[in-house]
């Protein structure tokens, strides 16, 4: 040691800094590159056909335009204990997110169970459908569909299960014809279009903020233009509700798969569902988009089917309703305020500690949701 204190270190080089930075970000990136390039190899040798989604076996047992059911083949003893359960998917995707894959689909979940299991196919709207209204989808088809399945079920009420806009259906149906029903289960379904904002996360309610400061004027242009409101239009709103994973699921994201064949088939299966949107029928989205997102004449008893006004408080059968807590599209109390218009021990809710479509195509909620559907028409539904 020098009479003049320790020995400094050497001062570091600046120019070797950002070097040894730059040389990192090239290497890391290079690698990224590499996994990238992995999953798109993989991908580019997959076809359409081969990429297979709601093949679970099932006839098609009643038709009525172009809407039809499919009854899906038992895989055990179906209990005759309890009542079988129709299905409805809304009209701004296709049902067959209910049974996207082997293990991870409730429909064969239920059928696992033992439940008699019947779904709703709204078939392909055209432009010779533009004119059909909620009175169509709601009483004519949906109803045409349950008086079906009521009539193979010895003339006894049966379960209606609806998702997302077809379980706005489901409800409808359900006030102004209960005695068709033994229960009503609920996915991800909007009730109260506004919801309540002071309650929404970082995130949530983005669609009904925007669709609730449209004037109608807007909606009719859209409406009155196309005909039907458009398949890739819809689609387009949806992916802007989440920028950021929009942008980078196919390149960031497919790095991050690593060319990993299982991952990668999950993702094509995925992507063929989000690619194959209906136009909505132009009416009907009309009244989707003015009646019930700017107006809430649903929970205001205002909105009328066939004449009638809905009346929520007519649906006196067991409730089960299921929301995800980090839906983007469809916020919780949008969803919870069915609660303030059914007796509370008819009423259930189950949240799902996830988003909008992870509530049918997530592992867990094969348990949590598939499984929860299943002990509460054990418990209350029974005939």
């Amino acid at each position: 040691m020098s009479q003049d204190g320790p020995a400094k270190e050497p001062e570091a080089d600046p120019v070797a800094q950002a070097m040894q930075a730059w040389q990192l970000a090239w290497s890391e990136m290079a690698a990224t590159g590499a996994r990238a390039l992995k999953s798109n190899a993989y991908i580019a040798a997959q076809r359409d056909s081969e990429v297979k989604i709601a093949d679970a076996p099932a006839d098609t047992v009643f038709r009525t335009d172009k809407v039809r059911v499919d009854h899906y083949h038992p895989v055990t003893d179906i209990r005759a204990d309890i009542p079988p359960v129709l299905i409805c998917y809304g009209l701004f995707g296709r049902q067959t997110m209910i049974d996207l894959q082997d293990d991870r689909s409730l429909v064969r979940t239920l059928l696992a169970a033992g439940i008699d299991v019947y779904v709703v196919d709204w078939g392909t709207p055209t432009r010779a459908d533009r004119y059909l209204t909620f009175d169509d989808y709601v009483d004519r088809y949906l109803g045409d569909c349950v008086e079906h399945v009521v009539e193979t079920n010895g003339g006894k009420p049966i379960n209606l299960f609806g998702i997302c806009e077809g379980g706005t259906f489901a409800v409808m149906l359900a006030a102004t014809r209960p005695e068709l029903f033994s229960g009503l289960a609920l996915a991800i379904t909007p009730v109260d279009f506004h919801g309540r904002p002071d309650e929404f996360w970082e995130g949530e309610g983005f669609l009904n903020s925007w669709i609730g400061n449209l004037d109608a004027d807007d909606v009719n242009k859209i409406i009155d233009t196309y005909g039907n409101l458009p398949g890739a239009m819809t689609g387009a709103v949806f992916s802007s509700l989440t920028p950021m994973a929009s942008m980078t699921k196919y390149n960031i994201g497919l790095a991050a798969m690593d060319g990993n064949p299982k991952a990668l088939d999950n993702f094509l299966r995925m992507e063929k569902w989000i690619a194959d949107r209906p136009d909505h029928p132009g009416e009907a989205a009309r009244q989707w988009l003015n009646d019930l997102y700017r107006e809430n004449k649903l929970v205001e008893g205002t909105f009328e089917v066939c004449g009638e006004a809905v009346d929520l408080t007519k649906i006196d059968m067991p409730v089960i309703n299921i929301f995800a807590l980090r839906d983007h599209i469809i916020p919780v109390s949008c969803s919870k305020a069915l609660g303030k218009f059914v007796a509370d021990d008819l009423y259930e809710e189950i949240g799902f500690p996830g988003g909008h479509v992870g509530v049918f195509v997530s592992g867990k909620a094969q348990g949590v949701v598939a499984g929860g559907l299943v002990d509460w028409m054990e418990r209350k539904t029974k005939q």
